[in-house]
């Protein structure tokens, strides 16, 4: 359930030809959320498995794009992304936090990728030397 003090969003649009969505809080915060950020962010259990350990870090989504922002009663929204990615249910308060945070998840995000020896590009692995 959603908690009294949580932001709610006046205004949830995509922008930049689908590949960010821009929100609004009646807390005065505004974001600007890049489609890539919320598919790897994505709240589904997926992605986020049943445990922090479980969590997994997604390569090749930097083109990613919205196709829909479906309204999950009075309080989510379901985005269904190009890749046909559709079960994340994102909450107004995991939105806001995700805007808030938007910096440090971001880096974090970029940090696995490193250390994983992925990248964000589709399809597309770092040159491993063969000796």
């Amino acid at each position: 359930m959603a908690e009294e003090n949580t932001p709610w969003p006046t205004e949830l649009r995509v922008i930049n030809n689908r590949g960010a969505m821009a929100g609004t809080f009646d807390d005065g915060s505004s974001f600007t959320l890049p489609a890539e950020y919320l598919r790897v962010e994505s709240p589904s259990a997926e992605v986020q498995g049943h445990s922090p350990d479980e969590r997994k870090t997604v390569p090749g989504k930097r083109n990613v794009m919205i196709l829909e922002v479906l309204p999950v009663g009075n309080y989510a929204v379901r985005l269904v992304f190009d890749d046909l990615h559709s079960t994340g249910i994102y909450s107004w308060g995991y939105l806001h936090e995700l805007g808030r945070e938007y910096e440090i998840r971001f880096q974090r995000y970029l940090d696995e990728l490193a250390a994983k020896g992925l990248s964000r590009d589709t399809g597309a692995t770092p040159h491993k030397h063969v000796h």
